[in-house]
């Protein structure tokens, strides 16, 4: 699937994105380790335990990263010229191995760039588990390519 130009996104939409994914154990080990994060609360059972959460912790960052790539397909797939900011960010609801995490977007924002080749888009994006907990927000600017 092809995402938007610049010219297609239209401020105020939103677009509930129909991929879902259900975050396993290995999927967080294997962000931790690959960003070198040890953090006992994402990856030692005893520890989390004594903890509030009485449960290991997703990686935010990796519920973060999810949502983007949730969100790709209908938005920037083969159109974006970069990612410029990730603003905002809210962990509000925590995520736990095994939650199913979906994800909406709203377009907030979006201006040509000087030249008027480009254009800059800014998304409000949302990511809920599956009770529709809100479990991280954030808000994404890409400088995105023009269709026309």
């Amino acid at each position: 699937m092809v995402g938007l130009y610049y010219e297609e996104f239209a401020v105020g939409e939103t677009i509930e994105h129909e991929r879902r994914r259900t975050i396993s154990e290995s999927d967080n080990q294997r962000f931790c380790d690959l960003t070198m994060n040890q953090q006992p609360l994402h990856l030692d059972r005893e520890f989390a335990a004594d903890t509030q959460f009485g449960e290991r912790l997703v990686n935010g960052l990796y519920t973060m990263s999810l949502a983007v790539g949730i969100s790709i397909p209908e938005t920037t797939d083969g159109t974006i010229v970069a990612n410029l900011s990730y603003d905002d960010v809210e962990h509000p609801h925590p995520v736990y191995h095994g939650d199913t995490i979906h994800v909406r977007s709203t377009v907030t924002d979006k201006r040509e760039t000087s030249d008027g080749d480009r254009g800059v888009v800014t998304m409000h994006l949302e990511a809920f588990n599956q009770d529709d907990d809100l479990v991280c927000s954030f808000d994404r600017t890409v400088l995105a390519e023009r269709g026309d």
